[in-house]
């Protein structure tokens, strides 16, 4: 499959930014839905990218954007992206994250209607739509019992492709699981924690302000998630795919890992547990089994746990010693 012409939301994102790249050193053609604000517009003009403003909360100028553009691969990206943010937006994170989707396939249907070809659509689920899973590790089957705004908003849009599946669609949810990068924004925990822990090795502060440490996650690299996309994007057939390491970890881990890259080993002094950022309702473990996409489309994880840490604690060392406070 060759993706010739790709409108894509979340463009200015962590995984946004690392598909545009992608994309463009494929030599496609890219139309990225931006908010009128979007710092992150520019440059995705500077970098050829066109620029369509919009918002995901106004489902009809979705669904007439992508019709407009009349793209052969659709990838949905956008929304509100964290769960603590969804707990204090429920409604407008079922908008954007949930309802949005179903604007994104009315506007593929009517490509398809004016064309006779269907643009193909891949979805970035959740391992939240499994909530406190029946099992582990879960996989494609595992049922959906999402405990966050964040988690419903995304079960439905997981849904919604499914339904524009059995209708016929090209139409695929990448069911991914923790992923990181220094790309990702100082309102992700594992960002606050490579930056708190660059701050404290340079000596700014003295302590770093968590919540539940005993959460377990299984986190991976996201270049190789958005790599996971584009493959089952390109899939012959399309479904539903657990994109995961297949190993869990705690948040403590990650700020041992933090510190250890800093070169501090006794650093539990230097964490509190504030009840502030203890969410109401938290999943305790996830796990994924992406054993379907690592044998049917040949991927696999490329870097280790402790790597991803590292690469993340050099990046904001970086900042903080450039005097930057915040992602550039």
């Amino acid at each position: 499959m060759s993706a010739d012409r790709v409108f894509v939301t979340g463009a200015s994102g962590q995984d946004g930014g690392l598909l545009v790249d992608r994309l463009l050193a494929d030599g496609a053609s890219i139309v990225a839905l931006v908010r009128e604000e979007d710092a992150g517009a520019a440059r995705l003009a500077d970098a050829g990218v066109e620029v369509v403003v919009g918002d995901l909360a106004d489902l009809d100028g979705l669904a007439d954007a992508v019709e407009a553009a009349s793209p052969s691969l659709v990838v949905s990206l956008g929304g509100i992206s964290s769960v603590a943010e969804s707990w204090r937006s429920p409604a407008r994170t079922g908008l954007v994250s949930g309802a949005a989707v179903a604007a994104l396939v009315e506007g593929a249907w009517r490509v398809e209607e004016r064309t006779g070809t269907a643009p193909r659509l891949v979805q970035a689920s959740s391992s939240e739509i499994f909530g406190d899973a029946s099992e582990s590790p879960q996989r494609e089957t595992t049922p959906i019992a999402p405990v966050s705004p964040y988690g419903a908003a995304k079960a439905y849009a997981h849904r919604m492709v499914q339904l524009a599946r059995a209708r016929g669609m090209h139409a695929s949810n990448a069911i991914l699981y923790n992923h990181e990068s220094p790309a990702r924004p100082l309102s992700f925990v594992t960002r606050k924690i490579t930056h708190g822990v660059a701050r404290i090795a340079a000596g700014l502060d003295d302590h770093l302000s968590l919540g539940n440490l005993d959460a377990h996650r299984d986190w991976g690299w996201a270049p190789d998630f958005v790599d996971a996309m584009l493959r089952i994007a390109r899939a012959d057939a399309p479904g539903d795919w657990v994109v995961a390491t297949g190993e869990t970890r705690t948040v403590r881990d990650f700020v041992g890992a933090a510190f250890a890259a800093a070169g501090i080993d006794d650093w539990q002094r230097l964490v509190v547990v504030d009840p502030r950022f203890v969410r109401p309702a938290d999943v305790a473990r996830t796990v994924g089994d992406a054993s379907r996409l690592r044998t049917e489309l040949g991927w696999a994880p490329t870097v280790a746990f402790d790597d991803i840490v590292a690469a993340m604690v050099r990046h904001d060392a970086a900042l903080v010693a450039a005097g930057e406070t915040s992602q550039p």
